[in-house]
C-alpha cells in the first residue's frame, strides 16, 4: 500500500516551520532536493521578517531570471510543489548572528564549507582574506557574482525594483 502525501520532502525540508509559507526551504547543510535557495536549520540564529522577505525574494528573482523562458506548462509544474525546486545547484544560507550571513553552494567539495567563513575562523589565515560579517544582502550580492553577466545585471534590475525588500524601505 502506497501513502500518497502532499509533503514530497520527507525530513529533508521542515514542513511546519514558518518560513515553510514564505516558500523557503528550511534544511541542513546539504539538502537532498534541488531547491532554489535554503535556510539552513542549524543556524545559530533565524532571519528577521526583512531577512526572510528578502530569502523569498532571492528564490523569485531566481524564478523570475531562469524559469520565464519556460513554457507554460513547465512553470504550472514548478508551483505545484509546496517549495520551489529547479535544476539548480541549491544555494544554503546560514545566519552566524545580527547582520551576520554566509552562504554555500551545494556543489562545493572542497574549500570552506561557508562564505564568508564561521566567525571563529575569521582571522584571514583560514579563507586567504578577512571577510565578515555581512549582511543578508551583502552575502546575496557574493552569491550573485558567481552567475552568468546577463543573470547578475538582472539581480541588480530585480533589487532595484523592489526597494520594498532591498531598499530599506518600510
Amino acid at each position: 500500500m502506497t501513502i500518497k502525501t502532499d509533503w514530497p520532502f520527507g525530513n529533508d525540508a521542515d514542513r511546519d516551520d514558518p518560513l515553510t509559507a514564505l516558500r523557503i526551504p528550511v534544511t541542513g547543510v546539504s539538502p537532498l532536493w534541488n531547491y532554489i535557495a535554503t535556510f539552513d536549520r542549524s543556524s545559530e540564529a533565524r532571519p528577521t521578517g526583512d531577512e526572510a522577505r528578502m530569502l523569498a525574494s532571492f528564490i523569485e528573482e531566481y524564478k523570475a531570471c531562469y524559469l520565464d523562458d519556460l513554457d507554460d506548462y513547465d512553470k504550472a509544474g514548478v508551483t505545484k510543489r509546496p517549495l520551489d525546486i529547479s535544476d539548480t545547484m541549491t544555494k544554503t544560507f546560514h545566519k552566524w548572528g545580527e547582520d551576520d550571513w554566509s552562504y554555500r553552494v551545494i556543489t562545493w567539495a572542497y574549500g570552506p564549507l561557508w562564505v564568508p567563513v564561521a566567525p571563529r575562523w575569521r582571522d584571514g589565515q583560514n579563507d586567504g582574506v578577512e571577510i565578515g560579517p555581512l549582511s543578508l544582502e551583502q552575502v546575496m550580492d557574493r552569491c550573485q557574482q558567481r552567475r552568468t553577466e546577463r543573470s547578475r545585471e538582472h539581480w541588480v534590475e530585480w533589487k532595484a525594483a523592489h526597494p520594498e525588500v532591498f531598499g530599506g524601505a518600510a
